[in-house]
């Protein structure tokens, strides 16, 4: 039988005065519980109470493996209110991996806000724009722009990635404004380059009606944040992510560009390992972030 079954069944028989007590409250046979202290003194060697028919008494062994088995399932009990505890409040620190743009102008002012709720969570985020196997690289949560493939994952949907077109007004004021994507190729357009066939945009509307076309880029550069400052400077229109351009936009640094048009919006995902029990720690993460990414 299991040692720490046999010590709380000893226990409750010392506590409770007779075998027969001790089964009523354990709600097993007497028999049962006769076992149990048979196994402890079959193991120690030694008798653990002198029994007669009126009462039972502790021998000297009995009274001292009493004392400890008293304080051992106490630690026992500590140990597992503790990890209850950890386990229900948000603590620790949470190993994060993401896009560098959705990372850097999204997802770490939300983690910031989250932080702030929850002060006993520290964040170690990674941005990178390569694929990542989000187990093999110890990390706990990830933002995937694209399909899943990684087997193991749980994937929950969030907003679509979109690319949108922008520019400064001093380059609008130079330029004939677009009113068409065909239009674009007439245009010093800014984008990555990265890209294999950075020269092509596909573009597409709310109607679903594409338009692909060849543009003329005399600045490329493999940094979003790098395309926007060219773009904020005049150098041309930037096709970059919703996610970079919204400050800039709403200040009025940059106008909008073909506004019913954008590159093919991409499905977005926050990404986590499957368990059965998750920590409060990646829970509470992951509650957090569908809010407020998907306002």
């Amino acid at each position: 039988m299991n040692k720490l079954a046999n010590m709380e069944m000893f226990v409750r028989v010392v506590e409770s005065g007779s075998f027969a007590a001790a089964a009523e409250a354990s709600r097993v046979s007497a028999t049962m519980v006769a076992k149990h202290i048979h196994d402890i003194e079959q193991r120690l060697g030694a008798r653990l109470l002198h029994r007669t028919t009126r009462r039972q008494q502790l021998s000297d062994v009995g009274r001292l493996y009493y004392e400890r088995c008293k304080h051992a399932l106490a630690e026992v009990e500590l140990a597992e209110a503790s990890a209850l505890e950890l386990h229900a409040t948000p603590r620790g620190q949470l190993r994060v991996i993401a896009p560098v743009s959705f990372g850097s102008h999204i997802l770490a002012p939300a983690l910031s806000e989250y932080m702030a709720q929850y002060p006993d969570i520290s964040i170690e985020l990674t941005l990178d724009n390569r694929p990542s196997n989000l187990v093999d690289g110890g990390f706990e949560l990830g933002i995937h722009i694209g399909e899943i493939d990684e087997p193991g994952i749980v994937a929950r949907s969030l907003r679509p990635y979109r690319r949108i077109l922008a520019a400064s007004k001093s380059y609008l004021d130079r330029h004939s404004r677009p009113e068409h994507p065909e239009q674009l190729s007439t245009h010093n357009c800014l984008g990555p380059s990265y890209w294999r066939r950075h020269d092509r945009w596909l573009l597409v509307n709310a109607n679903g009606e594409q338009c692909q076309v060849t543009v003329r880029s005399r600045f490329t550069a493999n940094q979003g944040n790098a395309l926007r400052i060219a773009a904020l400077n005049g150098a041309g229109i930037v096709l970059q992510p919703e996610a970079v351009l919204t400050d800039d936009l709403a200040a009025g640094c940059l106008l909008p560009v073909l506004p019913d048009w954008s590159l093919q919006p991409s499905p977005m995902y926050l990404i986590y390992a499957q368990d059965a029990r998750p920590t409060a720690k990646l829970r509470s993460a992951i509650d957090f972030l569908l809010a407020r990414l998907n306002t």
